[in-house]
């Protein structure tokens, strides 16, 4: 009987669209804790960005936790004031999550693939704005 269940366990596991709901429910769970918990006010237990913790500099992602939060609670222009970048981007993010999930209930595996050139780009604008950030 174990070794059907464990049989079981790791075909579900191999299946294409188990990592994307796998991050799905995880996702959920850390946005029910963040909905509850202001990350403007100190005191709560949220994660600290390592780059910002080692150099005292803002990352690209830099307030992302807080740009969540306010869009959570429908404060657009907060959002925007807390990672301008991050805001504009997430649609670009949420297509691709969500690609990643509907191939994976197709049963296939989706692995995007972005040329020399727009990885180029993609990182320096992300430098920029983390420049753009810190100067500011």
């Amino acid at each position: 009987m174990a070794e059907t269940a464990l049989a079981r366990l790791r075909a579900v596991a191999g299946r294409p669209v188990t990592a994307s709901l796998t991050s799905a429910v995880a996702g959920l769970g850390a946005a029910a804790y963040l909905y509850g918990t202001d990350p403007h006010q100190p005191g709560h237990w949220l994660p600290r960005c390592p780059f910002n913790w080692v150099t005292g500099l803002l990352c690209p992602a830099c307030g992302g936790t807080r740009m969540v939060y306010d869009l959570m609670h429908g404060d657009f222009t907060a959002a925007f004031h807390d990672n301008a970048l991050l805001l504009i981007a997430s649609p670009a993010g949420l297509y691709l999550y969500l690609r990643w999930f509907t191939e994976g209930l197709r049963g296939q595996v989706y692995r995007p693939a972005l040329k020399p050139r727009a990885q180029a780009v993609i990182l320096g604008i992300a430098l920029t704005w983390a420049v753009v950030r810190n100067v500011m």
